[in-house]
């Protein structure tokens, strides 16, 4: 097998099969048709809708992003708050076996009027006594001491641990606030996008869907005439390859924000989880993506890289060779393979660097 079949794997088959992009250097196999008016006899401008939904799309996944930025600090938070409990716990436990300890030593000393046994033996005024029991005096000095140091230092640990615990909670509230802000701010945007198709007849949204793919292909098309398929030959590692089956694995699943499988994925849940299954664990969401993982060059890409959209790095995808993508679009479409090229992309980004 070739290079490009050996990583992009039966990915590249569903790309073949579906005409989405064409040998490197070209553009598509069919002409793009020539666009129609987008403003029909019924005077409603087409573009103009299109535009705007792509823009409460966008914000949507903005949005889904904090959201899930969110999400995830707030998993961490509780793990940490467990961490303490069990630090509580146990420093508890500690202070209790160090208390009795020192009721004994009250205890002993109130048997006997305040002088402990080893300092009788030295006011006996028996030379022989005194340098028998002067060593076990003093290291019953020192047992006294370091025990209320433990003390001290059990007491001033937990207060920090309880402190630790209190902060962990605030921020978990705060946390949930963030979430459900954003929660809202998803699900306002979605609703406005889906009441703006809601308002178009049947033939209108299917014109707006043909100007949306028209879009999409104009992208690419620009994209691919820029030659740069022709300095894009890496391999994919295992890990990649692994990566990219897992995502292949997906398509026709739907997007659902917030979600990250095994039935729904948003963009980053599709990514990360991908990367997850070829043991590789990344960031949750596509700006964390792009800021902790390795960038690179396009020209470098090899299957299994990320590359990242918008100047918002608010959506990502997954580089599976010949120029194409496996990505979960936006609510309302399905996971699918799409061209590389088809939105503006910010960076690239490599897991497994």
């Amino acid at each position: 097998m070739s290079k490009r079949s050996t990583t992009t794997m039966a990915a590249v088959a569903l790309v073949c099969a579906l005409t989405v992009l064409t040998a490197p250097g070209a553009a598509y196999a069919a002409p793009a048709p020539t666009p129609s008016p987008s403003t029909p006899a019924g005077g409603t401008d087409l573009e103009a809708v299109r535009k705007k939904i792509d823009k409460l799309y966008h914000d949507a996944g903005v949005a889904t992003d904090e959201y899930n930025a969110a999400e995830e600090k707030a998993d961490r938070q509780s793990v940490e708050i467990v961490k303490l409990a069990q630090k509580i716990a146990a420093g508890q436990q500690k202070l209790d076996r160090l208390k009795s300890s020192a009721g004994a030593t009250a205890r002993e000393q109130y048997r006997t009027g305040g002088v402990p046994r080893e300092a009788r033996f030295l006011l006996s005024g028996d030379p022989q006594q005194f340098l028998d029991n002067a060593g076990r005096m003093y290291q019953g000095q020192q047992a006294t001491k370091n025990l209320m140091s433990q003390l001290t230092k059990t007491q001033n640990a937990l207060a920090g641990y309880a402190e630790d615990a209190s902060d962990q909670w605030k921020r978990l509230e705060e946390g949930r606030k963030e979430k459900a802000a954003a929660k809202k701010r998803i699900e306002k945007q979605i609703k406005a996008a889906q009441d703006l198709e809601g308002t178009l007849e049947k033939k209108e949204r299917d014109r707006l869907k043909k100007l949306e793919e028209e879009a999409e292909q104009k992208a690419q098309s620009a994209w691919l005439s820029s030659g740069v398929l022709k300095e894009i030959n890496g391999r994919a590692t295992k890990a990649g390859e692994a990566a990219v089956r897992y995502a292949g694995a997906q398509i026709g699943k739907p997007y659902v924000w917030g979600a990250e499988g095994p039935k729904s994925f948003d963009c980053s849940g599709l990514t990360s989880q991908a990367w997850a299954a070829a043991g590789k664990p990344i960031p949750r969401t596509s700006q964390e993506q792009w800021r902790q993982l390795k960038h690179i060059d396009i020209k470098d890409m090899r299957p299994g890289d990320l590359i990242i959209y918008h100047d918002d790095a608010s959506h990502v995808g997954m580089y599976i060779g010949d120029g194409a993508i496996i990505h979960a679009p936006r609510p309302g479409r399905t996971v699918t393979i799409a061209g590389a090229g088809s939105m503006a992309i910010l960076g690239v980004v490599r897991p497994d660097a």
